[in-house]
């Protein structure tokens, strides 16, 4: 599903215009990102959490010249589903298997 598809099956089953969903939908990407920028994790009961990880120091390797990179600490987004989502997809009987790719069926 795309994000056209989701703002199209929330405006069907609310019956609030696209656009309005539309802005709602990017207002609230758009605050989800900024707590997380300014250093704040964001907690939503029954879904989930958007969380900032943080990823310690270490070496790399660049391949083409073949040489040791410093890569420094930083930190990254994470999102951890509440324990009601994990469930409710765990007992989904809508689940497809997933594609595998046409590589693996190659072999």
């Amino acid at each position: 599903m795309r994000k056209a598809d989701l703002i199209n099956k929330i405006s069907d089953k609310t019956g609030i215009p696209k656009v309005d969903v539309l802005v709602t939908l990017e207002t609230m990407f758009k605050e989800i990102k900024a707590t997380l920028a300014s250093g704040e994790n964001l907690y939503i009961r029954g879904f989930g959490s958007f969380i900032i990880k943080k990823r310690a120091a270490k070496i790399g390797r660049n391949i083409k010249k073949n040489i040791a990179v410093s890569i420094p600490e930083h930190y990254i987004p994470a999102f951890k589903p509440a324990k009601e989502f994990v469930q409710e997809i765990k007992t989904s009987e809508n689940i497809k298997e997933a594609p595998k790719l046409e590589d693996e069926n190659d072999g």
